[in-house]
């Protein structure tokens, strides 16, 4: 069995983006709850980027550590937008996006560089659904098309495809 800093992310990652869904689709996660859910996120990356920094230090890992830190970053402007004003969601969006691309760019690199199979597989498909994600997310908002489904399908996506990236990670290490 890992560590917590090994599986803990398996646990953590799929319910962030039930989260994220559930406000997008239901007032059970009303702008209070998201408050608190991003704050208690914040804390949980801080502790797990010092915890696991100096462990971090093959060239994949590092790649993990850019998201830990940049993920710190957006998800502390999500926290600090949705605090003054829940009302004008710049700052909760670069937050969301910023989950959408950090993790997808870092499975490009991680899919460049694990050459098992079929882990390699599933951090390519990884990559390609949290990016493909992304954009069908903001076409929803962009370009016209019906932003509840095109909302829904992209967090789903990018969910279902970093779930699996990150279930086969913490299966890799333990």
């Amino acid at each position: 069995m890992g560590t917590l800093t090994d599986v803990g992310p398996a646990g953590l990652v799929p319910a962030a983006w039930g989260v994220t869904i559930g406000a997008h689709t239901t007032s059970l996660v009303s702008d209070r709850t998201l408050l608190i859910a991003l704050a208690v996120m914040d804390v949980l990356l801080l502790a797990f980027l010092l915890a696991a920094y100096s462990e971090m230090d093959d060239p994949v890992l590092r790649a993990w550590r850019g998201v830990l830190a940049g993920g710190f970053l957006v998800t502390l402007a999500g926290t600090v937008g949705l605090a003054l004003d829940p009302n004008q969601p710049v700052l909760l969006a670069v937050s969301l996006y910023g989950w959408m691309v950090l993790p997808g760019l870092a499975y490009v690199r991680t899919g460049r560089l694990v050459t098992e199979t079929p882990a390699r597989y599933v951090y390519v498909a990884a990559a390609g659904t949290s990016l493909a994600g992304a954009v069908l997310y903001a076409v929803g908002h962009l370009g016209g098309v019906e932003p509840a489904v095109t909302t829904v399908v992209g967090l789903a996506v990018v969910g279902i495809g970093q779930t699996a990236g990150i279930v086969t990670a913490a299966a890799q290490n333990t």
